[in-house]
């Protein structure tokens, strides 16, 4: 319980700090954000008086620390502002996009999870094979490849050529696949090779001899004693994974002209819309930081040895 209390706090002053550099990182930006967001939505330079009115309208006559109070404090009310270019909420343009990025990111994780997982054990019990550099290259394919070059090329040969799957947009399962797969192969093939090296070390351990010893059968002895203990460091790095998952959303959704946090975050920038781009960043962070706790708890449980200050009994 006292772990659990002392990770809880440092995730609030982590999220304390990802407000502030969310916020900073807009509010800080050089120009006037009034006339720029103005000349992005109008398409000339505005009027000093239209500068004045959007100003006061916006609260941006308040010096820093007052915009950071009273947007922080609103944020934990759940408001996080207007849109500069609409009428909707920041919070209402966020929620009609999250759910297609939230699909994108867990189907992306069950491909990379359904492939690296089979494709590390397969090659660190066959070490030195054929599946062994069949799995190797496929890896290092899918590390060095960059997704939107993927994404352009599945386009190519599944939507165009072969007429399997619908070019962009969103909708049912066939929508879904290709940029799940764009998204998914760079993971597989980092968790992959993960895999390898941990089952490799974990299957030369001393209670692997041993129950090997008792004539158990090597199928139960990999999967059920060696991968569980091999999956520990993958567990971390499928959780850290998922910051690879949002950034990449980014290029997969524009590739795929899908509509979601990317599509919604990468239009704000460009429309210099700023409480759209601060509220995108913040759920963003909110995220990644709530994802590494849960997976320092998962880490702890799949491996007691792990005492409460998290570092080995």
């Amino acid at each position: 319980m006292r772990y659990l209390l002392k990770r809880l706090v440092t995730t609030v002053l982590v999220l304390g700090g990802v407000s502030i550099l969310t916020f900073s990182m807009t509010a800080l930006t050089p120009g006037d954000p009034a006339v720029a967001a103005l000349v992005e939505q109008t398409g000339h330079q505005p009027s000093e008086e239209t500068v004045v009115a959007f100003r006061e309208q916006h609260g941006l006559n308040e010096p820093f620390p007052v915009r950071y109070a009273d947007w922080a404090i609103d944020t934990l009310g759940g408001d996080l502002g207007q849109s500069y270019s609409s009428e909707q909420t920041v919070a209402s343009m966020i929620g009609q996009r999250l759910p297609n990025t939230v699909e994108l990111a867990a189907a992306s994780m069950v491909i990379a999870i359904a492939i690296a997982v089979p494709a590390g054990v397969a090659s660190a019990v066959n070490p030195g094979g054929r599946v062994d550099y069949a799995a190797q290259f496929g890896a290092l394919v899918g590390v060095s490849m960059p997704n939107f070059w993927l994404g352009y090329l599945l386009i190519i040969v599944a939507a165009l050529w072969l007429d399997l799957f619908p070019v962009a947009g969103s909708g049912g399962l066939d929508h879904l696949v290709l940029p799940a797969v764009t998204l998914g192969s760079g993971m597989s093939a980092v968790i992959a090779r993960l895999v390898r090296t941990t089952m490799l070390d974990v299957l030369d351990a001393p209670y692997i001899r041993t129950a090997r010893s008792k004539g158990l059968r090597e199928r139960i002895v990999v999967y059920k004693h060696a991968l569980r203990n091999a999956l520990v460091p993958v567990v971390t790095i499928a959780g850290l994974q998922l910051s690879y998952v949002l950034n990449g959303a980014v290029v997969v959704e524009a590739v795929f002209q899908r509509p979601g946090l990317g599509t919604l975050l990468v239009d704000a920038i460009f429309a210099r819309d700023y409480p759209v781009i601060q509220g995108v960043t913040l759920l963003v962070g909110v995220i990644f930081v709530l994802t590494n706790l849960a997976v320092d708890l998962t880490y702890r449980y799949l491996d007691p040895r792990i005492d409460r200050r998290g570092e080995p009994a």
